[in-house]
C-alpha cells in the first residue's frame, strides 16, 4: 500500500508537473508564420513539430487577394499540426505543374493543388503518386479531381453556385446578364457562367476581360454597357472584379446593378452601401485550412474527407444587405 504524500510535497509536485506541461507545450507549438505573399517563389510558412512538409501549389497569380485568404488558412493548418507548409503559386499553368514537380523532387509529405487547368496537372499528380505522396485538391477542378486520383476534394461545385445565382437573379427580376469572366481556359470560372445561363431565364452573355489588368477590366465592362442598354446585371466572378465593375457601371452611366462571387473586405463595404447586390461566399480560407489539415489527418490517422468519392463543399453562401453584419468582421480580420 502507497503512503500518499505530505500536503506541501503533492503541492510542489503539481507545480512541477504544471511547469513541465507548459514547457511541453512551448515546444511541440511553437511556429512561425510566413506573411501572406503573392509572388509565385516558394515561400516556407507554417510550424515544425510534426516533421511533416506540405506544399500548397496554387494558381494563384500577383496581387490577387483571394489567394492570401486561401494562404492564411493553409498557415493556421500547418501552425496547429505543426507542419512545415511551402506556398507556391502561379498562374501560367505550366509553371504551376514545374512547382508540383519541385515539390515531388523535395520529397514532402503532401501536396494540396488546385486544378484551373487540369490537363497541365495531370503528369505532375501522377509523378507525386508514383512517388508515394498523397494529393488534396482544392477551390479548382471538382469534375477532374476523382478522375486524376487526388485523396480529397475542397471547393465550391461551380455548376450549382452559377445555377444558385441564375436563380437569384430571376427572384431580382433581372432580364440581361452580362458575365464577365477574368481568365479564359479557367474551368471553374467557364462552369460559374454556364451555370448562370442554365439557370436563367433571362439572357446571358460572357464577356471575357483580362484579368491582370484592372484597369482595362473596367474600360472593357463599361464599352459594353455603353455598346448594350439592355444589360441590366454585371455578374463577375472574382471580388476585386465586382469592384471594377460597380466603376464601369459609373462611367457608362448604366442602370445595370452588380452581383459578384467571392467576397472581401472591400466587397463587404460594397454590399452594405448597394452598390454590389450580393455576393458569393466559397470560403477560400476554410478551403486552404482543410486542405492541409487533410493531410496530416491522413498522414496521422488515415483519415479521408469524404470518403475518397465526394468533395467537401465550401460553399455557396449568399452574403446580402441583410446578412452581411454577420461577416464583416471576419472579412475585416482577413479570413473571409
Amino acid at each position: 500500500m502507497n503512503t500518499p504524500p505530505p500536503p506541501h510535497a503533492s503541492a510542489r509536485l503539481l507545480r512541477l508537473a504544471a511547469l513541465a506541461s507548459a514547457v511541453c507545450l512551448l515546444v511541440s507549438g511553437c511556429s512561425v508564420l510566413g506573411s501572406a505573399g503573392d509572388g509565385s517563389d516558394a515561400d516556407p510558412v507554417g510550424g515544425s513539430g510534426s516533421g511533416m512538409k506540405v506544399a500548397l501549389v496554387t494558381h494563384g497569380g500577383k496581387g490577387d487577394a483571394f489567394w492570401d485568404l486561401v494562404r492564411r488558412g493553409a498557415e493556421a493548418a500547418a501552425a496547429k499540426d505543426g507542419i512545415d507548409l511551402t506556398y507556391a503559386g502561379d498562374a501560367d499553368p505550366a509553371a504551376q505543374a514545374d512547382l508540383v514537380r519541385d515539390a515531388v523532387r523535395d520529397k514532402v509529405d503532401g501536396i494540396a493543388v488546385t486544378l484551373a487547368k487540369p490537363a497541365a496537372m495531370r503528369g505532375p499528380v501522377a509523378q507525386a503518386k508514383a512517388a508515394g505522396i498523397p494529393v488534396v485538391g482544392l477551390n479548382s477542378g471538382i469534375d477532374a479531381w476523382r478522375p486524376a486520383g487526388l485523396l480529397e476534394y475542397f471547393g465550391q461545385d461551380e455548376s450549382v453556385a452559377g445555377r444558385a445565382v441564375g436563380d437569384k437573379l430571376d427572384d431580382l427580376r433581372a432580364k440581361h446578364a452580362l458575365c464577365v469572366v477574368h481568365e479564359r481556359g479557367n474551368v471553374a470560372l467557364e462552369a460559374r457562367c454556364a451555370g448562370v445561363r442554365k439557370a436563367f431565364r433571362g439572357d446571358t452573355d460572357n464577356l471575357y476581360v483580362d484579368g491582370s489588368d484592372m484597369n482595362a477590366v473596367t474600360a472593357t465592362i463599361a464599352s459594353r454597357l455603353r455598346q448594350d442598354s439592355s444589360i441590366d446585371e454585371v455578374v463577375t466572378l472574382g471580388a476585386q472584379y465586382g469592384l471594377s465593375a460597380v466603376k464601369a457601371v459609373r462611367q457608362a452611366g448604366s442602370r445595370a446593378e452588380v452581383a459578384t462571387f467571392d467576397l472581401d473586405k472591400d466587397v463587404v463595404k460594397a454590399v452594405r452601401s448597394g452598390q454590389v447586390r450580393f455576393a458569393v461566399d466559397q470560403q477560400p480560407y476554410l478551403q486552404g485550412y482543410l486542405a492541409v489539415d487533410a493531410l496530416w489527418l491522413y498522414r496521422t490517422n488515415g483519415n479521408v474527407s469524404g470518403g475518397g468519392v465526394s468533395p467537401v463543399l465550401t460553399g455557396p453562401a449568399f452574403v446580402t444587405r441583410s446578412n452581411v453584419s454577420a461577416v464583416a468582421r471576419f472579412a475585416a480580420a482577413g479570413t473571409r
